[in-house]
């Protein structure tokens, strides 16, 4: 008896000891859970703000390539822009210079024109064939008006080296020094541009 009352004594200490570190172990895992749960929101709360961050460098990098790609476009229109100035003004030239140099191939038919009626006897001038040239030759400077194209005033007028090219000099009780008495041969302007300078005698 004495045995078996020490025997149920002892597991009855052995099933208190196991009952007692059961609930050791269950304290110290509900205690584990307990700071996993508190870390795992701070963990959590952690991810959104490093995707934050990642998202918005991405929107960063993305308005810069866009700002560059802005200003590419905007430098590529200007310079188109400068580009068809550029060629609007090549191509004005151009015409301009043609036009001049058709225009001074055409003077010398004017001269001719000129002096073929000048030399005209009076008592022909009525005639139907003098009558039709002095009609083309009106015409042809009619034209040429239409054109842009005039002719410098010369006789009368003060002596311009930009316009008139004096050949010679000359005495007259007309006009003054420096004023133009005599036209050998007229000038004409384009469009302001001089074609041609009159050739002129001046009064000395």
């Amino acid at each position: 008896m004495p045995d078996q009352e020490k025997e149920v004594q002892e597991s009855a200490e052995d099933m208190k000891e196991t009952m007692e570190g059961s609930e050791e172990e269950a304290k110290t895992e509900e205690k584990a859970k307990s700071e996993e749960k508190k870390e795992a929101p701070a963990k959590e709360e952690a991810k959104p703000e490093g995707k934050k961050a990642s998202k918005k460098e991405k929107k960063n990098k993305a308005q810069e390539r866009i700002e560059e790609l802005e200003d590419k476009v905007k430098r590529q229109l200007a310079e188109f822009e400068n580009f068809r100035n550029r060629t609007e003004r090549e191509k004005a030239a151009m015409y301009e210079t043609g036009a001049k140099s058709v225009i001074e191939k055409i003077l010398p038919v004017i001269d001719n024109f000129e002096r073929g009626l000048a030399s005209v006897p009076e008592e022909e001038k009525d005639s139907p064939f003098v009558d039709g040239m002095n009609k083309v030759y009106k015409q042809m400077m009619t034209e040429f008006e239409n054109l842009g194209v005039k002719v410098i005033p010369a006789v009368g007028e003060e002596f311009d080296p930009d316009l008139h090219n004096a050949v010679m000099q000359v005495e007259s009780e007309e006009y003054e020094s420096g004023i133009i008495a005599s036209e050998l041969q007229k000038g004409y302007t384009y469009r302001d541009a001089v074609v041609r300078h009159s050739m002129v005698g001046v009064v000395q």
